[in-house]
């Protein structure tokens, strides 16, 4: 395995909790998970008028290249049962890329570090309680001062 990558994972459809679970289950043999955040309940972003969302965020190592990466991450959604939607709408389960190793890549379909991550404290949240050191590549800031500086709506621990 030669890259180290972030992923978010979310969902606020079904059973989110078995959604998250079942997604990183399905990520072997391409990646393997090497740390966990706790799961977090969060408020929708964006979109307001939706349930609540499950996230977390996880620390995997993998062979892919960034483009297969995100094609076998856009092949797992869909074989998880994510049908295509609005933005920041309802979703079963949702993966993003967050880092790729220290790699800053701007290539449809891929931005990467995540363009909204600094944004997003339902991410930074989880993200700081794997890596809260870990630097971002282009704001050159780490994880953890990206959090200090995020909007905290109401999120809180669920496991």
């Amino acid at each position: 395995m030669d890259h180290t990558v972030y992923l978010a994972l979310g969902s606020n459809m079904g059973n989110r909790l078995t959604n998250l679970k079942t997604a990183i289950s399905n990520l072997t043999p391409q990646m393997n998970v090497k740390q966990k955040s706790s799961v977090y309940e969060t408020p929708p972003w964006g979109f307001t008028e939706q349930a609540a969302f499950l996230n977390q965020v996880i620390k995997v190592e993998t062979y892919l290249k960034p483009e297969a990466l995100i094609a076998h991450i856009k092949r797992l959604e869909s074989a998880l049962g994510r049908v295509p939607n609005f933005t920041n709408g309802p979703r079963l389960i949702d993966i993003d890329i967050l880092f790729f190793d220290d790699m800053v890549i701007y290539t449809p379909p891929l931005v990467v570090p995540h363009p909204r991550l600094h944004e997003r404290a339902f991410v930074l949240l989880p993200l700081a309680e794997i890596a809260p050191d870990l630097v971002h590549p282009v704001l050159h800031k780490s994880v953890s001062e990206l959090l200090d500086d995020a909007e905290r709506i109401e999120i809180k621990i669920v496991k």
